[in-house]
C-alpha cells in the first residue's frame, strides 16, 4: 500500500476524460451508504448526464494526473433564493487523509463566488461524518441546525443531519 505523504494536488474543472474516475469515486461514496443521499450508482451514460447537469464540477488530481476526488456545484434553490448554492464532495477512499477535501471545498467556494453565488449551503451533512463537519467549521461554515433522523444509513438506521452555510 502506498504511504500517504503530502502530494502536489491541483483542483481544476473536469473534462470528459475524467468521467470514468469521477463515476468510480462517486459510486464508491454512494455504495458506502453513509454520506450521499443517492442510492443508485452511476454508469457511463447517467454519470455523464449527471456531471454535465451541474453548474460546475471540479476534480483534484495529483502530479501524475490521477483523479483523487471531485465536487459538484449547483444552485440550492431558484428565483429569490438562487444566490444560494449547494455542493457535494467525494474523495477516493485510497486518497483520504491527504487534505484533498479541504482543497476541493476551497476551490468550490472560489468557483461559486466567480459564478455569482453568494452563499454556499450544505443541506445534509450526516452527524457522524465528523471529518467533514470539523473541516467545514474550521474554514468558517456556520451550523444552522439539525434534522433528527434525517438520513437513512446503508444498514437501515437513521442518523441526524446537520445544515451548514457560509458566505462565499
Amino acid at each position: 500500500m502506498e504511504e500517504k505523504t503530502e502530494k502536489k494536488i491541483r483542483v481544476r474543472r473536469y473534462t470528459e476524460k475524467d468521467l470514468p474516475e469521477m463515476i468510480r469515486i462517486w459510486n464508491e461514496v454512494v455504495e458506502e451508504g453513509i454520506a450521499f443521499p443517492q442510492e443508485e450508482c452511476l454508469d457511463r451514460e447517467t454519470g455523464k448526464d449527471f456531471f454535465d447537469a451541474q453548474t460546475y464540477c471540479g476534480v483534484a488530481e495529483d502530479e501524475k494526473g490521477r483523479v483523487l476526488g471531485l465536487y459538484i456545484l449547483h444552485p440550492n434553490n431558484v428565483g429569490r433564493c438562487g444566490h444560494i448554492c449547494n455542493a457535494s464532495y467525494a474523495v477516493s477512499s485510497a486518497s483520504r487523509g491527504l487534505h484533498i477535501g479541504e482543497k476541493l471545498v476551497l476551490d468550490c467556494m472560489a468557483q461559486a463566488r466567480r459564478i455569482g453565488f453568494q452563499i454556499l449551503q450544505f443541506n445534509a451533512v450526516v452527524s457522524s461524518n465528523t471529518h467533514a463537519r470539523h473541516l467545514y467549521e474550521r474554514i468558517g461554515f456556520h451550523p444552522l441546525g439539525t434534522i433528527p433522523g434525517g438520513f437513512r444509513m446503508k444498514d437501515g438506521h437513521y442518523e441526524d443531519i446537520c445544515l451548514y452555510c457560509r458566505e462565499v
